[in-house]
């Protein structure tokens, strides 16, 4: 009877399991709903906050962004040096790999020290976006890769402004206004060299 109740437990904790899991591939998906179901154990919220879960969920939910944007930038500013034509194109590309490695780097401590977690790879929108620049080359993918870095980086610079100024966390508050200067210098280039390839 003990045998044929624990497997009636065991099939509907796995039935249960299966049920809530959306099985998605995307590793920032996957990192963000960690950090959920870290929120409504109240293991994440060690950020010594009073705060809401919506505050601690805001920003996890911002660290697990700049760390997918972050390591998309390192691969396709490496990207930028091989398959690049233009040497401005090529040093800026150099530019990215260098600062943003730097910055995760940061952000990857940071994540450790709130117990946050981090994407293990570039979500799947990031790595289509790699995959339509790897077949791309000389001046067609010097302008599709500054077209998205100026893209990419309005958007980057409004999260960071955002987050510097409302984070609940002040570590978090603090490494966006800290890396901030960095973005607005990058999108301040990405505009300049897109302007010269016209």
């Amino acid at each position: 009877m003990k045998k044929t109740l624990f497997s009636v437990l065991a099939a509907t904790a796995c039935l249960s399991f299966a049920a809530c899991s959306n099985n998605t591939t995307d590793s920032k998906e996957i990192a963000q709903e960690q950090n959920e179901q870290k929120i409504d154990d109240s293991s994440l919220n060690t950020m010594n906050m009073p705060n809401s879960d919506n505050s601690v969920k805001d920003d996890a939910d911002f660290v697990v962004k700049a760390a997918d944007g972050g390591m998309a930038e390192v691969q396709m500013g490496e990207l930028a040096q091989k398959n690049g034509l233009n040497a401005q194109v090529k040093a800026f590309g150099k530019m990215m790999a260098e600062d943003h490695a730097k910055a995760d780097k940061e952000l990857k401590a940071l994540a450790a020290q709130k117990n946050i977690s981090l994407p293990a790879t570039i979500s799947n929108d990031n790595q289509k976006m790699y995959n339509d620049m790897l077949t791309m080359k000389g001046s067609d993918f010097d302008k599709h890769y500054v077209e998205h870095m100026v893209s990419d980086h309005e958007k980057d610079v409004e999260m960071f402004r955002k987050t510097s100024m409302n984070a609940a966390d002040p570590d978090i508050k603090a490494f966006a206004a800290k890396t901030l200067p960095t973005l607005e210098r990058h999108l301040q280039r990405a505009r300049e060299i897109q302007a010269m390839l016209k």
